[in-house]
């Protein structure tokens, strides 16, 4: 395959950054997206030019580093896959490829396609996480907890904080990605005596950090690589409700998922 690629180019943070074309020549169908750029950043470095900058380290869709946009698409036109997971069949022989960083004011851009993701990890930070001595691993596992709230945590801990849902967000919101760290925990007994702190704490960073509100508009679950539901949107809200006016906890399982 022989491929153009339009990909932004960007020295640091302070810098403009411009468009420029590069050739991609002789990839294999079966390569993935990110060997694809390995390819042409060794062409860059044997002609004495600078390679193109981009995020990655598992290159098995787990550690959510292989944020770019594709295409005007996070992490590509493929549904359900990470970028490092997007095989380079799924584009024809002579294809322009656009290549961006993900776009959203708090993910300030600093070199070409690699971006600062950290106010991900600052909501977390601020209460993502259980801070009770629940005892060993032993003890979490005697822990009775019943069969449908176990896969519904399960499914929103399948998060890997890749970003894609405030990329693809016109708001550049990312309450997919706080409903998912929220419902994660408050599905668990492990954290609930926290539950009500946690999910007030972590909407407050949230927007300290400048993400956008959410209008359900879907894109985030669209974009989603492990296709987290908005269900978890409503259940967040749900509890941020409870803990702001002080109505007593309970579960609701209108959504089917909290």
């Amino acid at each position: 395959m022989n491929l153009t690629l339009n990909v932004w180019r960007q020295k640091d943070r302070n810098a403009a950054g411009r468009m420029e074309t590069y050739k991609a020549s002789h990839i294999s169908p079966d390569m993935s997206f990110l060997e694809m750029l390995d390819v042409v950043n060794e062409d860059l470095i044997k002609t004495g030019k600078e390679p193109i900058a981009f995020d990655h380290d598992c290159r098995e869709g787990i550690c959510g580093m292989c944020s770019l946009m594709i295409n005007g698409m996070a992490h590509g036109p493929e549904r359900a896959t990470a970028t490092c997971q997007l095989h380079m069949r799924k584009f024809r022989d002579g294809d322009e490829i656009t290549i961006e960083p993900f776009r959203a004011r708090a993910f300030p851009v600093l070199r070409d396609l690699v971006t600062d993701r950290g106010a991900l990890d600052r909501i977390v930070q601020a209460g993502g996480f259980v801070g009770v001595n629940t005892g060993g691993a032993p003890d979490g596992n005697e822990i009775p907890i019943p069969r449908e709230r176990q896969e519904t945590a399960m499914d929103a801990a399948a998060c890997i904080g890749c970003g894609a849902c405030v990329a693809a967000c016109k708001n550049a919101s990312a309450m997919l990605y706080v409903s998912a760290k929220v419902g994660h925990l408050v599905n668990l007994p492990q954290g609930q005596p926290e539950r009500q702190q946690r999910v007030r704490a972590m909407v407050a960073q949230h927007d300290h950090e400048g993400f956008g509100h959410c209008t359900n508009q879907y894109e985030c679950q669209a974009a989603c690589p492990k296709e987290i539901s908005v269900g978890f949107i409503a259940q967040l809200n749900r509890e941020y409700l409870h803990s702001s006016f002080g109505f007593a906890e309970r579960e609701d399982s209108s959504t089917g998922v909290g």
